[in-house]
């Protein structure tokens, strides 16, 4: 009889002992459960802010366009034409690229060659593309190109290499005509493709 009481009361001190043990088993693994279901909230938090960031890196840039008039190339085929066109100005009727930016002539190039590198073209961009187009007006068979030092085809207009000038800020803008910068004269070009000379 004692031994029957004896076993009942240590399997009751066993049963005591387990239980605290369970709820304290239970409230450490709380913390556990916590983090591992806000980790991957903040997991796709940090990577929504990385995507954002690329998108707005994308925008910003524009997709890669020159700023100069050549479009971005989308793919391996040839890149798009450069449209010559004419623009009225105070100048007169000028030769501009498909986007109205106003190209200009070098008066030290020489046989259809452009001297214009290096600082020079960082000032004078030269206007670089595929094929050129004639716009409204344009004389086609006056259009060419020819290769720089680097291997772009740049734009020619009766044997003349074009340029933009850095320091137009806009469409129409024509703020360097008359300058002497880098050894030579640069002027506007009108549709004959002689040099509009207004001094």
């Amino acid at each position: 009889m004692n031994a029957s009481r004896t076993v009942a009361t240590t399997r009751e001190q066993s049963a005591a002992r387990s239980r605290p043990l369970r709820h304290r088993s239970r409230r450490a693994r709380a913390p556990g459960r916590a983090q591992t279901t806000r980790a991957p909230a903040a997991r796709f938090m940090r990577l929504s802010g990385t995507a954002a960031l690329a998108v707005l890196a994308a925008a910003c840039t524009g997709g890669g366009g020159d700023p100069y008039g050549a479009p971005a190339r989308t793919s391996s085929g040839p890149p798009p034409a450069a449209v010559v066109d004419i623009r009225a100005s105070e100048l007169g009727r000028t030769l501009v690229d498909g986007e109205g930016r106003t190209l200009y002539l070098f008066e030290a190039d020489r046989a259809g060659e452009s001297e214009c590198d290096g600082g020079c073209a960082t000032a004078w961009p030269p206007y670089v593309g595929g094929a050129p187009r004639a716009g409204t007006g344009v004389t086609g068979s006056l259009l060419g190109t020819t290769t720089r030092g680097d291997g772009g085809s740049q734009v020619t207009y009766s044997g003349h290499p074009l340029y933009y000038y850095v320091g137009d800020a806009q469409p129409g803008d024509d703020a360097g005509q008359g300058l002497d910068q880098f050894g030579a004269k640069w002027y506007v070009v009108g549709p004959d493709g002689a040099k509009v000379d207004t001094d």
